[in-house]
């Protein structure tokens, strides 16, 4: 494959582009980063906040999971901004206990009011298989439900401000940083939701569930939003995001804990740590694109001189590609096989790698034996869906 001549991004990396020296665009995004008067940005900040502080119940919604971003997000907003958030949770349904112990601990240490929501679970595991059939990816519902419930909740409760954490101009280059990166229907459509609206994914699942059931995974229309007045903005926009730093001082501050995520080199226990089933995502990227996470955080490293680019190879060679243990939880979930996975993954396949080492399985996490099992998809129901999708790709 083609990687970027500075950091190790490929080219079948989602938006990438190349100059004249083979620079990839993510990389020129950080040049463009760096450049920025950041006491301009957070006077943009402070012009947004004088507007909507003090005017409610709360001053801001922050979506939260407990990962590294939305925990630094809500302890910027806490304490350095002196907001009153409130604090709206998407439950994915894979959430692992470490994380949720230093969820809890956080959310007590601020003190700050708190709701979270779970999707119905026949209906996630509904979706998981289809957007994994059709699009590759089983993630849909946490794409969608992630970001669009925190901003049904924002109606509901008359609070236009909502914050997010890092903005995607950090990895990606949908947007770079010549302006405020809002999180409106266009990143929605863009960015988030995989082309598929909630109104379509109800069809293609032939409409056996409740079209109600799909509001949290739909965003609110352009009047309800307006009518509000809803700014929606990544706090990264006016303050420049460095992980690192801000893990070292929410791990200080509040006793926030990393965990090891499989796929991913153990220096990086702040990374992705919020779902147990990262490992199957990041092996299916690597089966689609020919690389996965620990490329892309050994490229942030190489663009902050932290390493050079044959350390960060290195640890892409021993990392990448393994096998997950997890898989056996997704296969179990949507009532696939190992070999009906791999023929699903064929079809979205974007190159062939001739390079690619014989897979191997990976390190088994410490917190396996205790990840919470969900009722699984009858066989029936799943090669139902698996027959149809053969038949419309035949």
């Amino acid at each position: 494959m083609k990687r970027c001549t500075r950091c190790l991004l490929p080219e079948t990396h989602e938006t990438i582009r190349f100059d004249d020296q083979g620079v990839c665009s993510v990389c020129l995004n950080v040049d463009q980063k760096n450049q920025i008067d950041w006491n301009l940005k957070h006077q943009e900040l402070d012009e947004i906040l004088m507007k909507h502080r003090g005017t409610g119940d709360y001053d801001c919604i922050i979506p939260f999971s407990g990962g590294k971003d939305s925990v630094f997000t809500l302890l910027y907003a806490v304490k350095d901004l002196n907001l009153r958030p409130l604090v709206v949770s998407f439950d994915h349904g894979f959430y692992r206990p470490n994380l949720l112990e230093s969820r809890n601990r956080v959310l007590k240490s601020l003190g700050v009011d708190f709701l979270s929501f779970t999707p119905d679970w026949k209906l996630v595991r509904a979706l998981m298989l289809k957007s994994f059939l059709e699009k590759g990816d089983f993630c849909w519902h946490c794409h969608t439900g992630i970001f669009s419930y925190p901003l049904w909740i924002a109606i509901e409760k008359e609070i236009p401000l909502v914050l997010w954490g890092e903005p995607s101009s950090e990895y990606a280059s949908y947007y770079d940083y010549s302006e405020v990166e809002l999180v409106d229907e266009d990143r929605f459509n863009r960015i988030v939701n995989l082309g598929i609206s909630a109104q379509d994914m109800c069809a293609r699942l032939n409409y056996t569930f409740d079209e109600r059931a799909f509001k949290p995974f739909t965003f609110p229309s352009v009047n309800k939003l307006k009518n509000l007045g809803v700014v929606s903005v990544p706090l990264g926009s006016f303050i420049p995001w460095n992980v690192p730093e801000q893990v070292a001082r929410i791990k200080s501050e509040l006793g926030w804990m990393g965990d090891s995520v499989e796929g991913v080199p153990p220096e990086y226990d702040y990374e992705k740590i919020e779902c147990y089933m990262q490992g199957v995502r990041d092996y299916i990227k690597y089966l689609k694109r020919g690389y996965s996470r620990p490329t892309h955080l050994t490229s942030l490293d190489i663009r902050s001189g932290k390493k050079t680019r044959e350390e960060s190879l290195q640890l892409v060679d021993e990392y990448e590609g393994k096998i997950p243990h997890s898989l056996s939880l997704f296969l179990d979930y949507t009532g696939l096989t190992e070999d009906e996975f791999l023929e699903v993954v064929e079809k979205h396949k974007l190159l062939e790698f001739s390079d690619r080492p014989l897979l191997q399985i990976g390190r088994k996490p410490a917190d396996f034996d205790k990840l919470l099992r969900h009722p699984a998809m009858t066989k029936s129901e799943s090669q139902q869906m698996l027959n149809q999708w053969r038949e419309e790709n035949s």
